[in-house]
């Protein structure tokens, strides 16, 4: 055992993340007793007269099966987390918290459901939006003057482009509430908590669950945050936007793998970004594990890896179209993080955002042999010239 590595007698708090992903969310070791958190279908439970005992109360409130995925993503995250029946449901619960008349940060390329959900409640509540480039601090600083909540999202959805989050974090603590999705980058290669936010996001339908089969979210708050634990967990409560039973199951057994599934595709990822840089197809790359990024050194600096996640900017619509048809190995999908490759042209969406090129594709990497993915993608370009 090296010097720095923890005594098996610390507190797991002192583990690594890959021991956390597979030890945190289990039941005390019993002797016949099930090694992993078993599915709990109750939308009922016997109840007590006694109003201390910590008792659930209701299926709405809490299932032990959401309690142990909670517990997995809040270790990974250094927090306490919340599931919720989607990303999107975790997004309004955020949302839910901010008052009429707010003024809200929010980045220019961001998921466009976020970005339609904060205009239309924009609309509604009389709030101020003031839209950033999440690369730029200081503008990104400047917007936040006054504000009441400041969105990030870094990488960005689907631009990865890259927020320098200790920094605003620093600058931003105790000014307003910062709010940053981490569904990108993981726990595993970032923790925004430990860099001054105050609610972590996670779509975790997509790495966290990792094999394209369940719905969920997550919100993560600092441990000491109590009050704001409550607050989202009473929209939770009231908004009926609960995990589903099975859908925690799976994600908690998905958690298990991420760190093995995100080292894969990630060095699956710096293969083919290199490669599509160097195809005269290929417009432009977006990943910032490339040195030409703009985003190299800062994710260099602030993020433990560079992601799963490439777009490459075609020259049209039609070429990225033609493109994506004429993949075989990559599946065409709309969802990302998961343990096979997807791609698509994001402007198809209707409400995907205008600084979105036409012929942006965005690629999430998976674990498949590097070599089959390239030779897909190779011949998918050669076949547009």
């Amino acid at each position: 055992m090296t010097s720095d590595s923890p005594s098996p007698d610390e507190p797991s708090s002192a583990w690594r993340p890959e021991t956390l992903a597979v030890t945190v969310g289990r039941p005390a070791p019993e002797v016949d007793a099930p090694l992993n958190t078993p599915v709990t279908f109750a939308s009922t439970y016997v109840g007590s007269a006694d109003t201390t005992d910590g008792s659930l109360g209701y299926g709405r409130y809490g299932n032990p099966t959401w309690l142990a995925l909670e517990e997995g993503i809040g270790a990974l995250e250094g927090g306490r987390a919340l599931a919720f029946s989607s990303g999107m449901a975790a997004a309004h619960a955020v949302l839910e918290l901010v008052p009429a008349g707010s003024t809200v940060v929010l980045p220019f390329n961001c998921y466009l459901g976020v970005a339609a959900a904060i205009d239309l409640r924009g609309a509604r509540d009389g709030w101020t939006v003031r839209k950033v480039d999440v690369a730029g601090t200081e503008a990104v600083l400047a917007a936040a003057e006054g504000a009441d909540l400041v969105w990030i999202e870094s990488p960005t959805n689907p631009m990865i482009e890259v927020a320098d989050l200790p920094a605003l974090g620093a600058a931003l603590a105790g000014r307003t509430r910062l709010v940053v999705d981490n569904t990108f980058a993981t726990p595993l290669l970032q923790q925004p908590l430990s860099s001054g936010a105050d609610i972590v996001l996670h779509a975790v339908t997509k790495a966290i669950a990792g094999h394209s089969d369940a719905l969920l979210g997550a919100l993560v708050v600092r441990e000491s945050d109590d009050a704001t634990f409550r607050a989202l967990e009473a929209v939770r409560r009231s908004h009926g936007a609960t995990p589903g039973t099975m859908e925690a199951y799976l994600a908690l057994r998905g958690l298990r793998t991420l760190p093995l599934r995100l080292a894969q595709a990630q060095a699956n990822a710096g293969v083919l970004a290199e490669r599509l840089a160097g195809h005269p197809n290929v417009r432009r790359v977006r990943y910032p594990g490339l040195a030409e990024d703009p985003g190299h050194a800062r994710a260099a600096r602030t993020m433990s890896g560079f992601g799963s996640l490439i777009s490459v900017d075609l020259a049209d619509a039609a070429a990225a179209d033609a493109f994506v048809a004429a993949t075989r190995l990559w599946v065409f999908a709309t969802s990302l993080g998961g343990v096979e490759s997807m791609l698509e042209r994001r402007r198809r969406w209707a409400g995907e955002l205008l600084t979105v090129p036409e012929g942006l594709v965005r690629l999430s990497v998976g674990i498949e042999h590097v070599e089959d993915l390239w030779a897909d993608l190779a011949q998918a370009l050669d076949s547009i010239s």
